[in-house]
């Protein structure tokens, strides 16, 4: 396992994170203790120090089963944790990224987790009626307090996230280091915005659901249709459903038969050209219901692509350029800008 610097903190952080949504069942989709032992100890015993959990994770159970896990080596593991949805729907300052709910979610993970402080915080989605200023002031009190190191946000707008840092930098508060971003080879929007940004800013980007939900595995094809369980959840127009079903079973099936003239399986090729095609490094997260899975996954870290195989994997679902950057990257408007010096 390869280390990468988690944007501007510094902080060492192993190239693939492990996510730990499946640890506990209350979900419906994760595992027994025992399975998820083994999953951690073979992700520690491979090199891994990055954790990703939630205090909503399996209504708790994800955080308290890291609890003993992590302990004696709690200070080797770069531990992360959100907050914000609601942990209690009764309750309607249970969620949002408030100051309120921000204290008792945090005070909360540290007890389940039986910890002093956490790695790294991330704001689990924008609530949209929180003002910067009281998230980022909040944020940074509770870093000046010892409980956080570092902050991080997903599932924001490109725009709050710049206007956050922004604030923070101007007010000497602490900014957010990195993005947690839905991002795989069939969903690519962050393209557009996020990399810039990452770039402009020295923040990481850590990818969830970069297998599409089980559609990059190998597991889905024509006979076996996941329009339900992956593309039917991007969108609510039935049409609209069909067509990307289409489209992301195609690029599947493309990626399988990529991984089998490679020598390796369809996860670890789309694991490979997340982690070696973006500016900024993208970190996946994986989550692993038993150790066969991890280990496939894990051998990802070992494959490099060479970079006709990563444009072979870009072509299969390129990004249609969208205005602004169509217009701005035009012969037409460079022209209009910087006259023949364009």
């Amino acid at each position: 396992m390869k280390y990468k610097q988690l944007g501007s903190s510094n902080l060492k952080v192993s190239e693939l994170c492990l996510g730990a949504m499946t640890f506990g069942e209350e979900y419906g989709i994760g595992a027994p203790e025992a399975d998820c032992r083994r999953v951690f100890d073979a992700y520690i015993a491979a090199g891994g120090n990055f954790i990703d959990t939630a205090n909503v994770y399996n209504h708790g159970t994800s955080e308290k089963m890291l609890s003993r896990f992590i302990e004696g080596q709690r200070d080797y593991i770069v531990l992360a944790t959100k907050y914000a949805l609601s942990s209690r729907s009764d309750d309607p300052n249970a969620g949002g990224s408030h100051r309120k709910n921000l204290v008792q979610s945090l005070e909360a993970s540290l007890r389940r987790l039986e910890t002093d402080y956490i790695d790294l915080f991330w704001v689990h989605g924008w609530d949209s009626t929180t003002s910067l200023p009281e998230l980022m002031r909040a944020l940074d009190d509770q870093v000046r307090a010892g409980k956080i190191l570092h902050i991080g946000i997903s599932n924001a707008p490109a725009w709050v996230v710049a206007a956050a840092n922004t604030l923070a930098n101007e007010r000497n508060q602490t900014p957010f280091t990195a993005l947690q971003l839905h991002y795989n080879l069939v969903e690519r929007s962050i393209e557009r915005e996020f990399f810039q940004l990452a770039v402009a800013q020295d923040m990481a980007i850590t990818a969830w659901s970069p297998l599409a939900g089980g559609l990059l595995t190998g597991k889905y094809n024509r006979q076996a249709d996941p329009s339900a369980k992956t593309a039917g959840r991007l969108t609510s127009n039935s049409r609209r459903a069909q067509v990307l079903a289409e489209k992301n079973i195609d690029t599947a099936e493309s990626l399988t038969a990529m991984a089998g003239e490679i020598g390796c399986s369809p996860a670890q090729l789309a694991l490979a050209w997340l982690a070696q095609r973006s500016p900024v490094g993208v970190i996946p997260i994986i989550g692993a219901r038993n150790e066969k899975q991890l280990e496939d996954n894990l051998a990802s870290a070992g494959l490099v692509l060479a970079a006709e195989q990563i444009e072979a994997l870009d072509q299969l679902t390129a990004l249609t350029p969208e205005y602004p950057q169509a217009l701005l990257s035009s012969e037409f408007f460079r022209t209009m800008m910087y006259g023949e010096h364009g």
